[in-house]
């Protein structure tokens, strides 16, 4: 009976899947034209519930655990509570992109139950504990002057905060990417890519002179090499990338992005020769059948799963994610390939690509420049997290050990990411409208003086 249920699951799944995504892309075209869709939307939080409902009964009638419907009842209630904080707080914001947020959590619940129970319940609690700092976003986003202020804040906490990593920090498979605080593992880097698109946007949004921008670069690789003495080069990578996109962004000089490419390539053949086990990575890239018993195993595992999922997966339960290491956290896609099916992992991937664009559909409509650059950066920040995970874990590119933003566990990655989703709704509320008009006429009055 189980079995039976089991298989019609996986179609339930990649229908409502399916019918979210393309309300997802028809968000865009409805927030694109300022029309109002309520219906869309009711859409969207339903198919939600319903992921949430049939991933969790599918989870007890597998492990015939009580606690199951515990879980669910509390996620189902954070998705209700997340929804209206948000709608009441950005009236005026995205609803697309929230529904986007509690969807992309939810798989990620389902997911870490059937992966490790405890691990969905921690990550359950980081949600609840973010969402409520995320409460005080909009005192923070409405008060322009203070963002701007805070200027060298940004970039010497983010250089202390690496740093101590960097010298006392936990080594995990080789990179010292954590710090404990109390007994729990924190990881600053997460929360560094967010203060390090502050101060490039504080930097440049009104001054793009040559200087001020090898300033800001040479400030911002300061970070990126702190990352790569601690062997994160999956962050350091993420970091060079958002810095290119704004720093192209704001100059609209081809040159920088060139001169920025020929950096990269260089970087990589100096991370190459410098640490071995960027060498044994690229060697599991390559062919990782050769070096199966070995660097090769994780990367051999994860396309396994992925290719033994088809396109409409094993089912919860009839997968075996777990033989792949580090599964919750570094390749949770894989997991999600496998048991719930290729069409579903294409789902997600139009999802996350889906809010890429959301972001900049934001940043477009965002009057006020410093606005606009602070989303522009948000924007490529995820668009470079999401490459560099799913690049990893299909062979695209070597693996880089980065989590999957709001799907895979970890407490440091779950808050930096639904902060960011809070301040892409705060920008897209404000628009810093008042502060362009008073900018503009402080402008003039100064020029006709």
């Amino acid at each position: 009976m189980i079995h039976l249920i089991t298989e019609v699951s996986r179609l339930t799944f990649i229908i409502i899947f399916a019918i979210y995504t393309y309300d997802c892309f028809a968000a865009l075209r409805v927030e694109r034209r300022g029309d109002d869709s309520t219906r869309l939307y009711g859409r969207q939080k339903a198919m939600t519930y319903l992921f949430l409902v049939n991933g969790n009964l599918l989870l007890f009638l597998n492990t015939e655990e009580p606690k199951i419907f515990i879980m669910m009842l509390a996620e189902i209630i954070f998705v209700v509570i997340a929804m209206i904080i948000y709608n009441k707080i950005y009236e005026s914001a995205s609803r697309a992109v929230v529904n986007n947020m509690c969807m992309l959590l939810s798989i990620g619940f389902i997911m870490l139950t059937r992966l490790n129970q405890a691990k969905a319940l921690r990550q359950l609690l980081f949600a609840c504990v973010a969402l409520i700092i995320t409460c005080f976003i909009p005192l923070f986003i409405g008060n322009v002057k203070l963002i701007k202020g805070l200027k060298l804040f940004y970039i010497v906490a983010g250089i202390l905060l690496l740093g101590i990593v960097a010298v006392a920090g936990g080594t995990t498979y080789g990179a010292k990417i954590n710090i404990s605080v109390g007994g729990i593992a924190i990881q600053p880097s997460e929360f560094v890519k967010i203060l390090m698109v502050l101060f490039i946007a504080c930097m440049l949004y009104k001054d793009t002179s040559r200087k001020q921008v090898f300033t800001t670069v040479i400030l911002c690789c300061i970070l990126i090499l702190i990352l790569a003495y601690s062997r994160d080069l999956g962050n350091a990578m993420i970091f060079f990338l958002t810095m290119l996109v704004m720093v192209y962004a704001t100059t609209q000089k081809p040159v920088y992005l060139l001169g920025g490419a020929g950096l990269f390539a260089v970087a990589a053949l100096v991370g190459y020769a410098a640490f071995a086990h960027v060498r044994t990575r690229v060697i599991a890239w390559k062919d990782p059948l050769s070096v199966v018993d070995g660097a090769g195993y994780q990367i051999s595992q994860s396309l396994f799963a992925i290719g033994s999922g088809g396109w409409f997966g094993t089912g919860l339960y009839q997968g075996m994610p777990k033989r792949i290491p580090v599964v919750e956290t570094d390749f949770i896609f894989s997991a999600i390939s496998e048991e719930l099916g290729g069409l579903f992992a294409l789902c997600l991937i139009f999802i996350c690509i889906a809010n890429f664009l959301m972001f900049f559909n934001i940043a477009l409509t965002i009057k006020n420049r410093f606005y606009k650059i602070i989303a522009i950066g948000l924007g490529a920040l995820y668009a470079s997290q999401v490459f560099t995970t799913l690049g990893g874990v299909t062979k695209f590119i070597p693996s880089t050990g980065v989590t999957l933003p709001l799907i895979s566990y970890g407490g440091s990655s779950l808050m930096a990411t639904m902060l960011m989703f809070a301040m892409i709704e705060g920008l897209y509320q404000y628009r810093g409208e008042k502060e362009e008009i008073y900018e503009t006429e402080t402008t003039r009055y100064r020029q006709n003086r």
